[in-house]
């Protein structure tokens, strides 16, 4: 990574519908799959799943600033989950499920803060906002065959994000920006 590229971190669900929302962009050198937040060293999927080590499912952004924005990142992230269920994202249920913004730096902070309130009273959501923003801890990539699952497996992606009621939910509160 050169010196001016930058890394941004979200938990979103699901790390497999976190990806190809990123990994469109110009701007955007790779999205990877992975756990962070927990308490175990190199967790594995199945560690994860189970539910005792801590960890989200997470996506670690690598982007250049001067052709994506932090701000911009943050505005792709609100549009791909549902910010007041903290008991997961969709049919994805559990702790490794819920929603968090993982700052680097200062900088990332206020800007969560500012957007987090910015969805806030935005009038688009009924309950209360219930993503965190915590600082970004270690980063562990998620085993090769999660990593960029929706070119892999295209059609058990489509199925799985069809089924889990994501994209209903983004069409319903974003309608076609989504």
């Amino acid at each position: 990574m050169t010196d001016k590229l930058k890394k941004a971190t979200f938990a979103g669900g699901c790390f497999w519908c976190m990806v190809k929302p990123f990994d469109q962009w110009d701007g955007i050198h790779g999205v990877l799959s992975g756990y962070t937040g927990g308490h175990t060293a190199n967790p594995t999927y199945e560690d994860v799943k189970s539910g005792t080590t801590g960890h989200y499912e997470a996506v670690e952004i690598t982007y250049d600033p001067d052709v994506m924005s932090y701000k911009e990142i943050l505005d792709i992230y609100w549009r791909q989950i549902d910010p007041t269920d903290d008991g997961g994202q969709f049919h994805d249920r559990g702790d490794s499920y819920r929603t968090a913004i993982f700052y680097h730096d200062d900088e990332q902070k206020e800007l969560a803060e500012k957007s987090r309130e910015s969805i806030a009273e935005s009038g688009k959501f009924k309950g209360p906002i219930v993503t965190k923003i915590l600082p970004a801890r270690v980063f562990y990539s998620a085993e090769a065959y999660h990593q960029d699952y929706y070119k892999k497996n295209e059609e058990h992606y489509r199925q799985d994000r069809a089924e889990s009621g994501r994209d209903e939910f983004i069409a319903n509160i974003w309608g076609e920006q989504a």
